[in-house]
């Protein structure tokens, strides 16, 4: 018996790659169907931020508890927030839906909103602006209708909503809103539109931003004057709870509001245009929200093409485009981070002197959990609670 090496310049490698190549030609076609809808699948649920499999190893499919904060010397925590068992329950997201972004999608397009009808109020602001209330005036959603009409010397308590940017009263997420604080409670429910929304037109050189806060003052005061005898509470959405917070923090205690929430509000506006642009998910929010507001602009195209840089607001691509080209035109504020640092609300929150509950998915694919100013609701608010 003998041992023979054989000893070559390359041609043994040239034949391990042609062994390779006849193994991995003797692997099934399904298999590797199979690997490939594998990638994909792990592709996406990181893409989407998916937490299924979080969900099921962490919680065993029996959510999670809701995260209050607040301060723990007020007494309406104990008075309100011990007694209100919602709180202090558990929060597990429907499995199929266990991702932020399907589940903004599927809102969009298939959360059927209640069919609710309103009774449109044009509000003259002082600088001559108009501003459509839409009072919830029926629901059919369950065949009755839930709201009688208002009386001035009524008692009943009156929620406003502020929508959220580029919304109005007939946003699906409003509807569902509405229908649900008028049905479960029989209070009034009205809708305050921004400036331009609703089918209004802008009759002044003045319109909204997110730091906006002079339309929400002047409509809270109207209503308290035509409405004594009615609590008055106010309900804000994303950037519509940034201008809530914003006013009752420069307000203080002279707002005539019995309590307000603000739902997913952004809170720190330089932190969310970092974040906004931070990943390739979220720059698809980005470009459709700046797309939003060039609809907007195009709306009052007369009027905004005057004010604003309008070639600049036709070339925006993003949010940051648009407030540049924009925002900080008619606002006049020397920059962009100018804006956002003067209009975010986490600024403001330690002056709220009335009950409020601030409600933070943690992960909102718009608004970050990093912006959220957990100190300053720990310590200076009556009480605040994020989910």
């Amino acid at each position: 018996m003998g041992m023979g090496i054989c000893y070559g310049n390359g041609s043994g490698s040239g034949g391990a790659y042609s062994l390779l190549l006849t193994a991995l030609s003797l692997i099934p076609a399904s298999h590797y169907l199979y690997a490939l809808c594998i990638v994909v699948a792990v592709f996406v649920y990181a893409f989407l931020e998916f937490h299924f499999i979080e969900d099921v190893l962490f919680t065993g499919l029996r959510g999670c508890s809701v995260r209050l904060t607040y301060n723990p010397l007020s007494k309406l925590y104990q008075d309100v927030v011990s007694n209100c068992s919602l709180l202090h329950g558990r929060y597990l997201a429907t499995p199929w839906l266990s991702s932020p972004h399907v589940q903004t999608a599927f809102l969009n397009y298939f959360g059927k909103p209640p069919m609710v009808s309103y009774t449109r109020e044009i509000f003259a602001a002082s600088d001559g602006g108009n501003i459509a209330l839409d009072w919830l005036a029926s629901s059919y959603g369950h065949g009755n209708t839930v709201n009688d009409p208002i009386s001035k010397e009524g008692s009943t308590p009156i929620v406003v909503v502020i929508p959220g940017l580029m919304s109005e009263s007939s946003a699906a997420y409003i509807k569902h809103l509405v229908f649900h604080m008028a049905k479960k409670r029989r209070w009034n429910v009205v809708v305050s539109n921004h400036r331009g929304q609703g089918g209004i037109s802008v009759t002044t050189d003045c319109f909204y931003n997110a730091g906006w806060t002079e339309d929400v003052r002047a409509v809270v005061n109207h209503l308290s004057r035509e409405y004594p005898m009615a609590p008055l509470y106010i309900v804000g959405t994303s950037v519509g709870a940034n201008i809530l917070v914003k006013y009752l923090g420069e307000d203080g205690e002279n707002v005539p509001v019995a309590g307000a929430v603000a739902v997913c509000s952004p809170w720190d506006l330089l932190i969310g245009d970092r974040f906004i642009g931070r990943k390739l998910v979220q720059k698809f929010y980005d470009r459709a929200i700046a797309s939003g507001l060039q609809r907007y602009a195009f709306l009052h195209e007369t009027r905004l093409s005057r004010l604003a840089n309008w070639e600049g607001v036709k070339r925006s691509r993003s949010i940051r485009d648009f407030d540049h080209h924009a925002t900080c035109r008619v606002g006049q504020f020397e920059t962009v981070d100018t804006y956002y640092r003067r209009c975010s609300s986490a600024n403001y929150i330690g002056n709220v002197s009335v009950p409020l509950l601030c409600i933070s998915a943690l992960d909102d694919p718009v608004c970050s959990r990093e912006a959220i100013p957990w100190d300053e609701c720990r310590w200076n608010c009556p009480f605040s609670n994020k989910k």
